[in-house]
């Protein structure tokens, strides 16, 4: 079927992201709903279904005023569900010689169309509310760090926002990612 929604699929997801657009008022302020909407493509669509679908539940965390996008978080309290016990890239995958998890967070979010969050992103959503209590979330690793075997992941505990390593091939059942999309 390619990567766009049925007419159908794509109103109940216009009504979904609307709803928590207006529920969650304090996560995009002086932002309006039509504008946000005008922007949203067929594709675009898509991958925000790829995130509701999958646990993330979508919401408008920011504009960028130089491109003219609205940005899209992953905004469900904990890690989405349908992303976690994964290791973080398709390298990692591949390095595991037993006990592979199904996917990895690079993967899915590849497919799915969207980027996972960075360090600094996974703070501002932190700004907005308190997510991930319970589970973690892979971050975006830079080079270095991922050349050496690692990679990063963040949580909040203690009212703090934590930013610690694992080796990239490992995965729990409590960490998935977050993503962000580019509207």
């Amino acid at each position: 079927m390619g990567k766009k929604l049925s007419s159908a699929q794509s109103k109940e997801l216009l009504e979904i992201l609307q709803q928590r657009f207006q529920k969650n008022a304090q996560r995009h302020k002086g932002i309006e709903w039509a504008k946000v909407q005008a922007r949203l493509t067929a594709e675009k669509l898509w991958s925000l279904n790829e995130m509701e679908l999958t646990g993330g539940e979508p919401d408008v965390v920011s504009f960028d005023k130089k491109t003219g996008e609205y940005i899209f978080y992953d905004c469900a309290a904990e890690s989405p569900k349908g992303r976690r016990s994964i290791c973080y890239d398709h390298q990692a995958l591949e390095a595991r010689k037993e006990n592979k998890p199904k996917d990895s967070a690079e993967n899915m979010a590849t497919d799915m169309g969207i980027e996972i969050l960075t360090e600094a992103q996974y703070s501002e959503l932190q700004t907005l509310g308190e997510f991930d209590l319970k589970t973690s979330s892979w971050v975006h690793t830079p080079a270095g760090i991922r050349k050496l075997g690692g990679a990063l992941f963040c949580d909040r505990r203690f009212n703090t926002v934590f930013v610690y390593h694992n080796g990239a091939e490992s995965y729990y059942a409590a960490r998935g990612f977050r993503g962000s999309l580019r509207v």
